[in-house]
């Protein structure tokens, strides 16, 4: 096996092995729950904006999607929370499949759209209106199928998934096509890249992790609310952990979150103020210094990073 393999595919095994360990260790399960939810989150946005270069504001949708899709499997098919999440996940591919056209559009204009589009389903599913179907804004209570423990293992095989489809696209002809795109789209294009076809794989596959994670999320917590699912600041951490890890590697974003996630449950929830400041400050150092993450240090010293 190649030495770039070797390193894809070791770093899914040792998350395995520290996320099987760890609850034995740790008694926060919802802590590690919440890690490996936003890992797999920061892996699914890093193959739409990491391979290509498209940052989707409204990413936080797909997740959304995938709570209220596996949330209404189980309460009017009554299915199993396994197969729930699988209907989460499908709920989120179809919401991509609608929202191929927003590319379209370039940039700024792709992330805003991308955004409006996450707040519109938001108050669609919040309308009191269909009370009967979404519940409203009253908040969906699943207590039949209340199993954290499945689900926390349900989320490690989710984040596992991730990682090895992020590392299946770094090292092959797939991925080396959606970094031309990245580039430049007109130069992929001419150069016979299939740039819509490709753009759109990688973006229903963004779509399917966070939405079978947003459905592993609403099992394990069982009781949640359009705005607990829909909430931008899930979207907006999922950015700054894959941008301060590094984009367009399968490390960059877990180192992202492992610090990052860290520093807020250290820091952000006893004393809030300081964390703003914090980050605030980690912020404008990656900007500054870092615009390619922490990778790039390891980059400039010569080291492949995985």
């Amino acid at each position: 096996m190649p030495k770039g393999w070797r390193s894809t595919t070791l770093i899914p095994v040792i998350t395995l092995l520290a996320f099987a360990v760890l609850p034995h260790l740790y008694n926060n399960q919802f802590l590690l729950f919440n890690m490996m939810m936003y890992m797999a989150l920061a892996q699914g946005l890093n193959i739409i904006y990491g391979y290509t270069g498209y940052l989707p504001f409204g990413y936080v949708g797909f997740f959304g999607a995938g709570a209220y899709g596996g949330a209404l499997a189980i309460t009017f098919l009554h299915w199993s929370p396994y197969l729930a999440v699988l209907a989460g996940g499908g709920a989120a591919v179809l919401l991509g499949m609608i929202l191929i056209p927003l590319f379209r559009l370039s940039g700024a204009y792709f992330s805003i759209a991308s955004l409006a589009a996450a707040e519109a389903l938001y108050y669609v599913v919040a309308n009191p209106g269909l009370e009967p179907l979404t519940q409203g804004p009253y908040g969906i209570s699943l207590p039949q199928v209340y199993d954290p423990n499945g689900a926390y293992w349900t989320m490690l095989a989710i984040l596992l998934f991730s990682l090895i489809i992020s590392g299946v696209i770094r090292r092959s002809r797939f991925g080396l096509a959606l970094s031309a795109i990245r580039e430049s789209p007109l130069s992929a294009s001419m150069s016979g890249v299939n740039v819509v076809k490709l753009r759109s794989i990688s973006w229903l596959l963004s779509a399917l992790i966070a939405g079978l994670a947003g459905a592993a999320f609403g099992w394990y917590i069982s009781v949640f609310y359009p705005e607990t699912v829909f909430g931008l600041g899930i979207g907006v951490f999922t950015i700054v952990f894959v941008l301060f890890g590094g984009i367009g590697t399968v490390l960059g974003p877990m180192i992202g979150t492992l610090i990052l996630y860290g520093v807020y449950n250290y820091i952000g929830i006893s004393t809030p103020e300081y964390f703003q400041l914090a980050y605030g400050l980690l912020i404008m150092i990656l900007v500054l210094f870092l615009p390619n993450g922490l990778v790039s240090l390891a980059r400039k010293r010569g080291l492949n990073v995985a």
